[in-house]
């Protein structure tokens, strides 16, 4: 569950720098929802490509990063999907 603590702990790194109050949290079904969509919004070809501002390895390695905290969640929690993964 390396990817996807190291996930959840960056993301609620930055959600603390912008100001946000709701943190993600694994402990919960609902947070784990939250964690599920942002890991969903993340995979999204926009986003994952940063709208083609990075290369295509870059995005690969991204790819796979994400990936691995996605499939890490769906095994801990399998009532969760994430929709871009497949």
């Amino acid at each position: 569950m390396q990817a996807l603590n190291k996930y959840v702990e960056e993301k609620n790194r930055w959600n603390a720098f912008f100001g946000q109050t709701n943190l993600l949290t694994l402990d919960t079904a609902s947070g784990r929802k939250a964690i599920a969509e942002q890991l969903d919004c993340d995979l999204s070809p926009e986003n994952l490509h940063c709208d083609g501002e990075i290369s295509q390895a870059q995005a690969m390695k991204k790819y796979r990063a994400l990936s691995k905290a996605a499939e890490q969640l769906l095994k801990l929690d399998p009532t969760q999907t994430v929709e871009e993964l497949y």
